[in-house]
């Protein structure tokens, strides 16, 4: 069964989307990369070469050998879809990037968009 379209895009195309959805309320490039680094555990450096390489999303989250065991702790639904119930796991990794820029733009604090478990 074929991929979703996107897993083909590159990486890069969509980096400027969420810029651009971020710096509309106020927010920073410096914060969107560090929840892509979060999430991800890619250097800033590392982030830098997928774009400029134009990596597409299935190799950018195929690629990421640290990805943050936290990010199960985020919930709730993107595009109407519940993130936890999504089963294909490259298409969970892009909506829980998807749900965490959302909350930057919505002003969340970044203390509560990295998550933490509780103690």
């Amino acid at each position: 069964m074929p991929g979703h379209r996107i897993y083909s895009m590159p990486f890069a195309n969509v980096y400027p989307a969420y810029l651009n959805k971020a710096e509309r309320k106020g927010r920073t490039k410096a914060e969107v990369d560090e929840i892509i680094r979060w999430l991800t555990g890619y250097t800033q450096q590392q982030l830098e070469r997928h774009i400029a390489q134009e990596t597409d999303f299935e190799t950018f989250f195929g690629s990421a050998k640290k990805m943050n065991p936290h990010r199960t702790l985020i919930t709730g639904k993107i595009c109407g879809v519940r993130i936890e119930e999504i089963e294909e796991t490259t298409m969970r990794e892009i909506r829980y990037l998807d749900k965490l820029i959302d909350e930057l733009a919505k002003g969340r604090p970044l203390t509560k968009i990295l998550r933490t478990p509780a103690p």
